[in-house]
């Protein structure tokens, strides 16, 4: 299967907290859209990895992702070495996807550094033909897709451009609360975390209300690109 896009995160939920609405504006306008989570979260202080693994399904659900997978690398010991380069390889030779979307490069958990690393490099060097993958004992041919764009974590960054998510924010919000274990739950028994606090899921409503008020609307999700990207002004006039 081709995708349009994919979504590269580091823990189940990255994905949906980040840009959750924008997945869902693009799967609704008849875009592929996969989501490739590294780890399965399994150092984390709440849940299992087997509850993550079903509120990861869940999300997808929702949000009407084409793929959503999980690479096993380990929580908490990402780094960029040549195995998790491959692999990562392979997944962008498998689904040939347009464009990526990785964390941004500065962020308070170490996984999302180094993934945005990894996943920079491993979208350039899937492009070179002497670096030789299989699939299913089939050879890969060597792909790459057009662009990379970062979504926002914890730490902000000024964006290249924000999404307007008007309209999708609330199917954002659904898909981040299947996450039950993770977020704030007032008949959860189990350790308070950063994320867990009802301030939390208050952060992330007004980030959307901030970014959106930014462009003129109610609801929008900041990215960065450290490439030029066009803009067409006859689409304001149209």
């Amino acid at each position: 299967m081709n995708l349009d896009i994919i979504v590269f995160g580091s823990h189940p939920d990255d994905a949906e907290l980040a840009m959750g609405g924008t997945i869902a504006k693009l799967t609704a306008n008849n875009l592929k859209v996969g989501i490739i989570d590294l780890t399965r979260g399994e150092l984390g202080t709440r849940g299992t990895v087997a509850t993550r693994k079903k509120e990861a399904a869940e999300s997808a659900a929702i949000l009407k992702t084409a793929v959503r997978d999980n690479l096993h690398f380990p929580d908490g010991g990402i780094d960029v070495n040549k195995d998790y380069m491959k692999k990562i390889i392979m997944v962008i030779r498998k689904y040939t996807p347009k464009l990526v979307f990785a964390p941004y490069f500065n962020d308070r958990h170490p996984d999302h550094i180094y993934t945005s690393r990894l996943i920079k490099e491993a979208v350039f060097s899937s492009g070179l033909d002497k670096i030789k993958t299989t699939c299913n004992k089939v050879k890969q041919k060597s792909y790459r897709p057009v662009k990379i764009f970062y979504y926002m974590q914890t730490y902000t960054f000024d964006p290249t451009f924000i999404v307007d998510i008007t309209g999708y924010h609330e199917i954002k919000m659904k898909a981040v609360k299947s996450y039950s274990t993770q977020f704030y739950n007032p008949k959860s028994r189990e350790p308070q975390t950063f994320i867990s606090k009802p301030e939390f899921l208050n952060y992330i409503e007004a980030r959307s209300l901030y970014y959106g008020f930014q462009i003129g609307k109610l609801h929008g999700e900041p990215f960065y690109s450290e490439e030029k990207i066009e803009l067409d002004l006859l689409s304001f006039i149209k």
